[in-house]
């Protein structure tokens, strides 16, 4: 169904009568994956239809969404949803949010990416209302961190966090923790500096998985202590297109306790290397990841990147070598470089020439005698 044209000041409950009545939603999709939901009798005069066939899963994106409605019927149609993507709408007010997410008990999944809350700000009894959330999408709504600070400590369920494309080059510490946030992906921001990265390992120690491609990361500082301290539970890290230009910074992925997945395309430092050469020298360098670039990496794939990481050094200079190098010879020895085998078959062709009177036989390659001729 195509929405109004007209969507100036369109409030929730307006859109959710719209796209879910009867007349445009008139089926229900079967067990579980639809309700239909009857207003109470509190709610008599409600403009809403009679009936609604509201799914657990509502998307409302790009309706013109810009506040909230009568909350009695938000209450009454949404008790049973779960999942609610308003992204793309026009919503700046904090509070008309908050009366929304505070009318939906259920909800786990709220997507606000899109709208526009530059500036805004967030009171600490409207952050409250989004308690049950255990994944939040703030993409591109240029939110302040103070304010991505205070829903982190108002929701104690948090579990995933987006917060792609918010212009972050820096983000403040807090002294209060975020212990259940698993996920954050906080790509397309510049963030420039390792020291802004640490302060996520303190504010979210359960950390399983960092997503920040496209960042202008540049280097990764600390050592390993250090590393095992903030990110003791990191399994898996995505620096697409950083900036990480030196083989230390590489070595240094060893320093994360439990990392196994790994994504390093797009890097400076890789630009040199065909693509045989780049995952030879990134699995050789990576002994614990068991997935680089979203492929397994097998037991005999890594013998052969082990083995390439060794030749690959044979002509450096002994001060200049890597870490692992030393630590592959002790594995496999010092290897000789692969002998250079041709195996196109020999042909030649035997030729006898004529000059004057005498004839000499001598061979020559497939062609050249046509040339004597």
């Amino acid at each position: 169904m195509e929405p109004p044209e007209d969507r100036e000041g369109r409030s929730f409950v307006e859109v959710i009568n719209e796209k879910y009545s009867p007349e445009n939603f008139p089926y229900r999709r079967g067990p579980g994956m639809g309700v239909v939901v009857v207003p109470t009798a509190g709610l008599q005069g409600s403009p809403m239809k009679d009936r609604l066939n509201l799914p657990s899963v509502l998307v409302l994106n790009n309706c013109g969404i810009s506040k909230a409605g009568d909350q009695a019927e938000i209450a009454a149609f949404c008790a049973h949803v779960m999942e609610l993507d308003l992204s793309h709408n026009n919503l700046q007010d904090w509070h008309e949010i908050s009366k929304i997410t505070s009318s939906i008990p259920n909800l786990e999944f709220l997507n606000l990416s899109s709208n526009p809350l530059a500036g805004t700000s967030l009171e600490p009894q409207c952050a409250e209302a989004f308690s049950r959330v255990r994944r939040l999408v703030l993409n591109n709504t240029q939110i302040s961190w103070d304010t991505v600070m205070l829903l982190t400590q108002k929701i104690p369920v948090l579990e995933e966090l987006f917060l792609c494309l918010n212009e972050y080059s820096s983000v403040s510490s807090s002294s209060v923790a975020c212990p259940t946030l698993r996920l954050l992906h906080i790509t397309d921001n510049s963030l420039h500096d390792w020291a802004e990265v640490c302060k996520f390992g303190s504010m979210f120690p359960s950390l399983d998985t960092l997503i920040m491609a496209n960042n202008n990361l540049a280097s990764i500082q600390d050592n390993k202590d250090i590393v095992a301290r903030l990110f003791p539970n990191l399994r898996s890290i995505n620096l697409n297109n950083s900036d990480l230009n030196r083989w230390e910074d590489i070595e240094k992925l060893n320093f994360f306790p439990k990392l196994e997945e790994v994504r390093l395309q797009g890097i400076p430092l890789l630009q040199a290397y065909t693509n045989a050469e780049r995952r030879n020298l990134m699995i050789a360098q990576l002994p614990s990841v068991s997935h680089l670039n979203g492929s397994v990496v097998t037991d005999s794939e890594r013998e052969d990147a082990e083995r390439f990481f060794i030749r690959h050094y044979l002509d450096c200079p002994e001060k200049e070598l890597p870490y692992r190098y030393h630590s592959l010879v002790t594995k496999y020895g010092k290897l000789e470089p692969l002998a250079e085998i041709d195996l196109r078959p020999r042909c030649r062709a035997q030729v006898k020439v004529h000059y004057e009177e005498k004839v000499e036989q001598t061979s020559a390659p497939p062609g050249a005698a046509d040339q004597l001729t």
